[in-house]
């Protein structure tokens, strides 16, 4: 992990294409900006994490054998 620090109104550049700006900090909490490309999928880690469960269970045997029934 890259840990950096950064002040309010200062930003980070991923891949040449995607900036992370600071916008405001309030205690505990940092309000972050995302500028990336519209095919970039930006999610936050608990709602990517539910993605990928449903995912997953989307794939179970059940789901399986429905598709191979199919054909």
């Amino acid at each position: 992990m890259l840990a950096l620090t950064r002040k309010k109104g200062e930003s980070l550049v991923i891949n040449n294409n995607i900036e992370i700006t600071i916008l405001e900090i309030r205690g505990e909490q940092i309000k972050i900006g995302i500028t990336a490309p519209k095919e970039v999928s930006i999610y936050r880690k608990e709602v990517y994490l539910q993605i990928q469960e449903e995912n997953k269970a989307a794939l179970s045997q059940d789901s399986l054998e429905a598709l191979k029934n199919l054909f």
